[in-house]
């Protein structure tokens, strides 16, 4: 099944096919009981990544997900926004949403521009919106210059910045980010955090995804990923 890798929806999904309990009205996001296993080998014997992990984010919060390599991590954020179906459980997220994955999901032949255009028109949002963020966007992060190369001209760090920047193009409510900040540079780095705490000020809320915190103060809280659960 191909789900949608960067979406906006004022929706409640539960991963468990039951329908969504009501949320406190300050919670923007709420994961329950989530539990993930693969099957791999030719033994097909399971690989269970998630087994009871946990999360509730209100808004104005910027929260940091943190594990090793293979703690499931970027698995519980796939499912959080509804592109990988979990084993059990249940995910609510209320408002508007941005999805950011690890890997860049972008379209070799088409340029900058023409990746806002798409995904504007994927998002609902007007012709003109979509001009002024995008223009927002590359101001912030420093990549007019690029308008109008194709992604199979630009640099890693550049496609870094357009991907980070489809998921800020319709302003959710909630960005989910599954290290973003990979290839940045120093100043692109200092301009991402910027951006995050105004959007905290603004009362958005940030999920960061990161294998280790160099600036644990930027956040409002860390959650672990340790043996499936998450530990606050």
């Amino acid at each position: 099944m191909t789900q949608p890798i960067h979406e906006t929806t004022d929706r409640r999904p539960t991963t468990d096919g039951t329908p969504s309990a009501t949320l406190d009205p300050n919670v923007v996001l709420k994961a329950e009981h989530i539990a993930k296993a693969y099957r791999r080998g030719w033994r097909k014997a399971d690989n269970q990544v998630l087994t009871d992990a946990n999360l509730t984010i209100r808004s104005g919060e910027v929260v940091g997900l943190v594990g090793e390599n293979g703690s499931g991590k970027s698995t519980l954020m796939k499912i959080l926004v509804g592109s990988l179906d979990s084993d059990g459980g249940r995910a609510d997220i209320r408002g508007s949403f941005g999805y950011c994955p690890q890997e860049p999901i972008l379209y070799e032949r088409l340029t900058c521009d023409e990746h806002f255009e798409l995904f504007g028109e994927a998002y609902g949002v007007d012709r003109g919106e979509v001009e002024r963020s995008r223009e927002n966007i590359y101001d912030i992060f420093g990549f007019a210059g690029y308008k109008d190369m194709r992604v199979e001209e630009l640099s890693g760090g550049t496609k870094a910045k357009l991907n980070l920047g489809l998921a800020l193009l319709h302003d959710p409510d909630v960005l989910l980010l599954d290290e973003p900040y990979s290839g940045f540079d120093w100043d692109t780095y200092l301009r991402f955090w910027q951006l995050t705490a105004e959007r905290r000020d603004a009362g958005r809320t940030v999920l960061i995804i990161s294998h280790f915190v160099a600036d644990e103060e930027r956040f409002d809280r860390i959650v672990h990923l340790r043996d499936g659960t998450t530990v606050q």
